[in-house]
């Protein structure tokens, strides 16, 4: 069975488009000399890969308002990849990560290439620059993407007032993942735990990931103000259930499959939903084992398993898993509100909850 994310040839298109785009970035670059190639490495082992989903929402969005496939939609789509590697490089950044995609994240490969070619100086600080530059640069080439992608300029000039608003959001967003991970959350009720965790989702993942870019291809489409706000719902109802599922796999996923070691939000330290419905479920010695072990760098393999098991049995998974499912059927309903979209996108839309939401990276 096709995946709905190949519709339309999707996902080749895209990756052919950001092969063109890379070639035509490393040809602006060309007269810097040789030294530049490291950076546009690191963004083309990065965009090599993954799902597709931001680009995927936003091509939707525009068909969803009875719009024609082109490849203006398809190169306005891409933009949406080279926005979201300038947040993973980044984010690995600060999260200090050392793996994205089962490859070194972009400041660990530029440390070692640093030290592999016995340069002076420090090797992590240098990895650090470059993965903030190359970062940097993804920026700069997604508005670029957008504003050469060929597409009507009046349609252009409607998605790019949503296009703006994602990128102030998200940057804003990710300080808001910085400031929970330092402010203490011993003392505050259980509610509030859920509160905090849960605006860090909506403003760092649920609309950068769904509900921008699927509003960027409907706004620019010209679809009406009635469904816009029903595909709005739709989108941060998913990308709220995509990041639920994220942060459990980010506790019990198969490094094989998600491309990053067994429980690494743990020794990262994350403040999740999922942490939270933990804190809030097991007992005196139990919030005490997690305040200890949660962000430590150097846990185990046996202190992963010990947290994880401390983790299912106070009830955090299935509080968890039952929310997910509460968002994917609010949002089917959503969908299923906004009578005016196209019921080809329609379709491909509501498989895109399943593919969004699955128990699998």
């Amino acid at each position: 069975m096709t995946s709905p994310l190949d519709e339309a040839d999707l996902r080749t298109r895209v990756q052919a488009c950001i092969d063109e785009e890379l070639r035509r970035q490393a040809v602006v670059l060309h007269e810097l000399g040789p030294d530049v190639t490291d950076l546009l490495d690191r963004v083309g082992s990065l965009l090599a890969g993954g799902k597709r989903l931001r680009a995927a929402f936003l091509y939707w969005g525009h068909r969803a308002a009875g719009r024609a496939d082109s490849d203006a939609l398809v190169r306005l789509a891409t933009a949406m990849e080279f926005f979201q590697a300038a947040a993973l490089i980044h984010d690995d950044v600060m999260d200090d990560s050392d793996t994205r995609r089962g490859m070194p994240a972009a400041h660990r490969a530029l440390a070692a290439v640093h030290t592999e070619r016995g340069w002076g100086g420090d090797d992590a600080r240098f990895g650090v620059a470059g993965a903030i530059l190359a970062g940097n640069l993804c920026l700069t080439w997604t508005d670029e993407l957008v504003a050469t992608s060929g597409l009507a300029v009046d349609d252009l000039a409607r998605g790019r007032v949503v296009f703006d608003r994602m990128r102030t959001q998200l940057m804003a967003g990710q300080f808001l993942d910085v400031v929970d991970s330092v402010r203490p959350w011993d003392g505050l009720p259980a509610n509030e735990r859920i509160e905090r965790a849960q605006r860090v989702i909506r403003y760092k993942s649920a609309k950068y990931t769904v509900e921008h870019p699927l509003l960027i291809g409907a706004t620019a489409g010209g679809l009406g103000e009635a469904d816009l706000a029903h595909l709005s719902s739709y989108g941060l109802d998913l990308g709220h259930a995509f990041q639920l599922r994220d942060d459990l796999l980010g506790v019990f996923g198969d490094p094989e499959a998600t491309g990053k070691p067994a429980g690494d939000d743990l020794r990262e330290g994350k403040r999740t939903v999922l942490i939270a419905h933990t804190l809030s479920g097991t007992d005196d010695a139990g919030r005490e084992l997690l305040r200890t072990a949660l962000g430590n760098a150097s846990l185990d393999a046996a202190a992963i398993n010990t947290l994880r098991e401390l983790i299912t049995a106070s009830g955090a998974v299935d509080a968890v898993e039952s929310e997910i499912d509460r968002l994917a059927t609010s949002a089917r309903a959503s969908l299923t509100a906004a009578t005016g979209v196209s019921p080809d996108a329609a379709a491909v839309l509501d498989q895109l909850v399943e593919i969004s939401t699955a128990r699998t990276a």
